[in-house]
């Protein structure tokens, strides 16, 4: 027996074949369907020329289509890679020339950049949701026209079937390559958020987008528990709350960001009776947050998450509401099967089989994260006589904002130029509501013109960065401090001179 999810919803297709698998807006896949859906789009790819070991791109707003995408590059052994749509067209050359899949998949609202940066690459291009032609291939026409039957293909569940992409160190692209079995092990009962089976009848809602590992985790996880995964378009409040409504789902997953969106959004009265899991993590949730949450959904437990792409959940705090006065500010315990500890300096360390494989040739910095099968987070923590971990920093100057990962000097590359001031950094400043938020420090001009605002930063970044990695606050420094002989930021200094700078400033 193979650990894949492919097989998984094949199960579910056979003894639950008209269930709901996944919905999107008011549209709804069975499992049969979707199972259909991947055999039919195994044979495309196959027909395209995509085989074992070879990257699909999958470069789209979000689609049920992109499920089918998921299992059929599976089924095929070859390797999904889910990216950004929001991502400008100068980025998404750099990652497909990084990632060089086999084939690249669009829709048509991507259309036009789609087609020039596969053109200059000579990379194939499929097309989803065409309206007549296009060029490259017309993957729904061609998927119509093949059988629903699976392909008689074997498939190795440690080889990669997902790849990732996380920031680099040097704001490179890492694309972490993730086994089926992997995979299998993170969402399976036991590994995934619920720690055993999904409760109730509904399925599960979440924020997250599709080229994010949360947004396929909790995919899986849904499938696993024989559930519905219940997308939506973009983390709004208003299409969660409906959501949650329309299908009576039996759990939401949103960091503590979009949570704080969802809580004050009292104009929408939407009934949440249904939920009986309300969750969230990936960054610091602040206890006010949790007793908001219970006060909102009072029927639903809340699971804390601590985790990262690289090794899925490393620990969780089930029914945070129980733990507010003996763990305040805990993540929990470790994550079966891991084994989680901290080293000397303090930083986070976990072995277990949901590890990623590694990140798509960047061998020495895969080789700086796993270590005989070690993985380094770079996060500090303090565990507890309990075992109980409570996250304390970050050994690394990674900015980790929302659930994703952003690297300074990417920013600060994207700012050159930038008017109105004589230097500047960019830094992670710890936010109740996002963990961190990026922030610019400038030290204004000697010619008197004033330092930017955030606006027009953020105009200043549009087409050039993701707009996840733009700043959401700007701070007027007296000085950048860096280090005498290399002249290199010093991150920490300046994040604790905020800090004082705005306390002083709110007094």
């Amino acid at each position: 027996m193979t650990l894949d999810i492919a097989s998984t919803v094949a199960r579910f297709a056979r003894v639950r074949p008209t269930a709901p698998a996944a919905t999107l807006g008011l549209r709804v896949v069975s499992f049969a369907e979707l199972d259909d859906g991947g055999n039919r789009a195994a044979r495309a790819f196959a027909t395209l020329g995509v085989g074992a070991g070879d990257i699909v791109g999958w470069w789209a707003a979000p689609s049920l289509r992109a499920l089918d995408g998921f299992l059929g590059a599976g089924r095929i052994g070859a390797i999904f890679a889910p990216l950004n749509p929001a991502l400008p067209p100068a980025e998404l050359a750099g990652v497909l020339d990084y990632v060089a899949p086999r084939l690249l998949v669009t829709d048509l609202d991507h259309l036009d950049e789609a087609e020039q940066v596969a053109r200059e690459r000579e990379l194939p291009l499929a097309v989803i949701d065409a309206d007549g032609t296009v060029p490259g291939a017309d993957l729904d026409a061609l998927c119509a026209r093949l059988a629903a039957a699976p392909l008689d293909v074997p498939v190795d569940d440690t080889a990669p079937h997902i790849l990732y992409l996380t920031s680099g160190s040097t704001g490179r692209p890492k694309g972490a390559l993730v086994s089926h079995r992997a995979s299998w092990l993170r969402s399976a009962a036991g590994g995934g958020t619920f720690g055993r089976a999904m409760r109730g009848r509904g399925g599960l809602v979440t924020g997250f987008p599709l080229f994010h590992y949360g947004g396929w985790h909790y995919v899986m996880e849904a499938w696993q528990n024989g559930r519905a995964i219940h997308l939506v378009h973009r983390a709004d409040p208003v299409e969660l709350l409906t959501a949650v409504e329309r299908w009576r789902a039996s759990a939401f997953y949103a960091i503590p960001a979009v949570w704080e969106r969802v809580l004050d959004a009292t104009d929408v009265p939407a009934d949440l009776g249904s939920l009986l899991h309300a969750d969230t993590g990936t960054s610091r949730v602040s206890p006010t947050l949790l007793e908001r949450i219970r006060t909102r959904v009072p029927r639903a437990t809340t699971t804390v998450l601590y985790g990262t792409t690289e090794a899925g959940s490393m620990a969780r705090l089930h029914d945070a509401h129980a733990h507010l006065d003996s763990h305040p500010g805990s993540v929990g315990l470790a994550t079966p099967p891991g084994v989680l500890w901290t080293a000397e300096d303090g930083e986070i360390r976990v072995a277990s089989p949901t590890l990623m494989t590694g990140y798509l040739d960047r061998p020495e910095e895969t080789a700086r994260v796993l270590v005989d099968g070690v993985y380094h987070s770079g996060d500090v923590g303090e565990l507890d006589e309990d075992g109980y971990l409570t996250i304390t920093g970050r050994v690394s100057e990674l900015i980790r904002s929302g659930g994703e990962t952003v690297w300074p000097t990417e920013v600060e590359a994207a700012l050159r130029g930038l008017p109105g001031c004589a230097d500047y950094a960019v830094v992670g400043v710890p936010d109740d509501r996002w963990g961190e938020v990026i922030c610019l420090a400038v030290l204004a001009g000697g010619d008197g013109a004033p330092p930017p605002d955030v606006e027009t930063v953020r105009r200043m970044l549009d087409g050039r960065l993701a707009r996840h990695k733009h700043p959401r606050l700007v701070v007027g420094v007296p000085e950048i401090p860096r280090t005498a002989a290399t002249g290199q930021v010093q991150r920490r200094v300046l994040v604790a001179r905020i800090g004082q700078q705005r306390l002083e400033g709110a007094r």
